[in-house]
């Protein structure tokens, strides 16, 4: 297999920092951080990919402080000194192989059922008292959140991106995708309330634009704001609040207003045209809308998407030529690549090198230790 990959190694400008190529490692929950907190081998396992030519980490999702804002065992949280601490080695790891790091800042929302931790009769949080489509019939409704709860919620945004900040985060990024907590609101299945958080898209989208307005102000003008949203959900992998480029202009403009510098489009497939009538993808929509740079992403690498890797699947390495052309006509800005990195910390080296035949395959074995 031979493609020219040039157009992946140019550097890009990245708030303060400049990374010196085109690929990031996409943000996927590991569970090994007990108790919250993150280990040594944390540290090694974000370290290896910067080593092996990852230019920008976005880190597994780590909760706010907020008390319903995890919904499963292990994760990293971005609050409490015991934290910080942990993500400071991960921090100064990375920067020693010569990448940067953001955290993804998350809350679950109503995807949390009680007995998670940190407290198990804490249950989820919601813009209303729905239950999340991921749990069927057979969940326990979360809590509707009163207007006092919003706003603190959008201050443990605001806090957790402060943390981020202070022990050296190059950014963050806001997780508003995949059905949790902040596309929860965008999304008419689960906001069903009738205030000025709900009803409208206008109104719907409130929640978030407040969070990133929120968080802008903790950071400052010169500290990079990442979004991340999807066209599909957890439990519905075919709602797609944006209809048409009309529809997506609506909802990220405003977005971009409130301070996100760079938007993560999520796909399942990142080959896949998002409207008719045109090749674009997400990420090509979304730069073309907004001037925003983008991160593309979607089973970069790989030749089957993610959703087999909960089926015990693994996927065997793919050419990415038709990301090579895409990238060339400045279609998106940035690559994000998920479960090829997880399986062959060495995919950048490797793919800059020409050595397309040693790239490791995906196992899914490989989820179960870092």
């Amino acid at each position: 297999m031979k493609t020219q990959t040039e157009t992946l190694f140019r550097p890009f400008p990245f708030g303060s920092t400049t990374l010196w190529n085109r690929i990031v490692m996409a943000p996927m929950t590991r569970s090994q951080s007990p108790g919250g907190v993150p280990t040594a081998e944390v540290a090694s396992y974000y370290r290896k990919r910067a080593e092996g030519g990852v230019a920008l980490i976005i880190t597994e999702g780590t909760v706010v402080d907020h008390p319903g804002s995890n919904g499963y065992p292990s994760v990293p949280r971005i609050y409490g000194d015991d934290a910080l601490a942990g993500w400071r080695q991960v921090v100064e790891a990375v920067h020693g192989a010569g990448g940067a790091i953001i955290p993804q800042l998350w809350h679950v929302g109503s995807v949390r059922q009680p007995g998670m931790e940190p407290d198990p009769s804490v249950g989820g949080f919601g813009p209303s008292a729905v239950i999340h489509p991921t749990h069927g019939d057979e969940g326990t409704p979360p809590t509707a959140l009163g207007e006092q709860e919003i706003t603190d919620v959008i201050e443990a945004f605001a806090t957790a991106a402060a943390n981020a900040q202070s022990v050296g985060f190059d950014g963050v990024e806001i997780h508003g995708a995949h059905g949790y907590l902040v596309d929860q609101f965008f999304w008419e299945k689960t906001n069903r309330r009738t205030d000025h958080y709900g009803g409208s898209a206008e109104n719907r989208l409130r929640f978030a634009t407040e969070l990133v307005s929120a968080v802008r102000a903790a950071v400052g003008t010169d500290f990079p704001i990442v979004f991340r949203f999807s066209q599909w959900k957890m439990g519905d992998y075919r709602a797609k609040p944006s209809r048409d480029p009309q529809e997506l202009e609506s909802f990220l403009t405003p977005l971009a207003e409130a301070g996100v510098d760079f938007f993560h489009a999520s796909t399942r497939r990142y080959w896949k045209p998002e409207f008719k009538d045109s090749n674009l993808n997400l990420a090509g929509w979304t730069r073309k809308i907004t001037g925003r740079p983008t991160i593309t992403v979607g089973s970069v690498g790989l030749d089957s998407d993610f959703l087999g890797a909960f089926m015990g699947k693994g996927a065997a390495p793919e050419g990415i030529e038709n990301l090579i052309e895409r990238m060339e006509r400045d279609e998106f800005d940035l690559v994000a690549v998920g479960r090829a990195l997880i399986a062959d910390p060495q995919w950048p080296t490797k793919v800059q090198t020409g050595h397309f035949a040693d790239i490791e395959p995906f196992n899914p074995e490989a989820l179960a230790k870092l």
